[in-house]
């Protein structure tokens, strides 16, 4: 477990942990399965400043900014890099082996940098309307906003997924969690938002709502990926985030 966290930790956010002293697919299981934990300095750093832009006074479109900046930042943009390949891949060719080529480039194109301006707009305007209620509430369903996101990775690793190809990140978390292990993660964090959003005002259900649409989403990008690759990759890992993250956002506000 102490290996499966810091797996986690260390892959997910820019937190220094010691690195983990083995890493195999049963220790990758796990660390998908608790992502949504692990992004727990990414939320609290976005609920502080959902607070704190609250308490200033500031525009809540400023606030919402520098919250998702903040997301970004813990990340190192490593799942809006992922977002760019994947679209870019998409773009590119319907050739498996060009798509795939495409993405391993590092390189953004139009496509990319559009899906990037798009997806984060969503984020940020979806978060600007979850604010403006009572501010400690708001601000703590944002930071379980962001934690729930996470449950998109489970998805991206659930048996049956394949990989796209052999090498590469997502190679060793391809395929080990078992399908009941994705829907518990899935189940727990749509819990969790339901009663934070219950919490800050909302009705009850909506949380919920946010999370089913977003597995939605990311169901459909997985099955995108699919089609076009041949399997999913570690791009498409952190395509499926950035698109969760904006599909709870925007179901909430």
């Amino acid at each position: 477990m102490r290996d499966a966290w810091r797996l986690a930790v260390g892959t997910l956010t820019a937190v220094p942990v010691p690195p983990p002293e083995h890493v195999d697919r049963r220790r990758a299981a796990v660390a998908m399965a608790v992502a949504p934990l692990a992004a727990l300095p990414l939320a609290l750093g976005a609920g502080a400043i959902a607070l704190l832009g609250q308490l200033a006074g500031l525009p809540h479109l400023v606030t919402a900014l520098l919250a998702i900046g903040v997301v970004v930042v813990g990340n190192r943009a490593l799942h809006l890099d992922g977002l760019a390949d994947t679209v870019d891949g998409m773009a590119a060719s319907y050739d498996r082996e060009r798509s795939l080529a495409v993405m391993k480039t590092g390189t953004s194109g139009p496509a990319g940098v559009t899906a990037i301006v798009l997806v984060l707009g969503l984020q940020v305007a979806g978060l600007a309307s979850v604010l403006g209620g009572e501010i400690v509430r708001s601000s703590v369903l944002v930071a379980v906003a962001v934690c729930a996101s996470r449950a998109a990775l489970s998805l991206c690793c659930t048996r049956g997924i394949v990989p796209a190809r052999e090498d590469g990140l997502g190679r060793t978390f391809t395929q080990t969690l078992p399908p009941l292990v994705t829907v518990l993660v899935w189940a727990v964090v749509a819990a969790a938002l339901a009663g934070a959003g219950a919490w800050a005002g909302l009705p009850w259900w909506r949380g919920a709502l946010a999370v089913a649409l977003a597995a939605a989403v990311v169901g459909a990008l997985v099955l995108r990926a699919i089609r076009r690759f041949g399997g999913v990759t570690g791009d498409v890992f952190g395509a499926a985030v950035e698109a969760a993250l904006a599909a709870v956002f925007v179901s909430l506000a």
